[in-house]
């Protein structure tokens, strides 16, 4: 009987916190930003395409927001 309250605890604990990953504003959840930068090559130079246009390296990343907290009490 224990086994199987434990089992269920565990298995509530974990639904709950893939729960919170799928909320928009929870943990998990971020702006998408797009970068780029030139490409280059071994020697340093930028890459550039038959047409003479410089090749671009693009990647998505996630932009998180800072959250704001309680300031720390100073030690006395």
């Amino acid at each position: 009987m224990k086994k199987l309250l434990v089992l269920l605890s565990l298995a509530f604990a974990a639904t709950t916190s893939l729960y919170a990953a799928d909320e928009k504003e929870g943990p998990g959840k971020g702006e998408m930003k797009t970068v780029c930068h030139p490409k280059l090559d071994k020697a340093g130079k930028e890459v550039k395409d038959k047409n003479g246009k410089v090749v671009e390296e693009c990647k998505q990343i996630k932009v998180r927001k800072k959250v704001e907290g309680d300031k720390v009490p100073e030690k006395k």
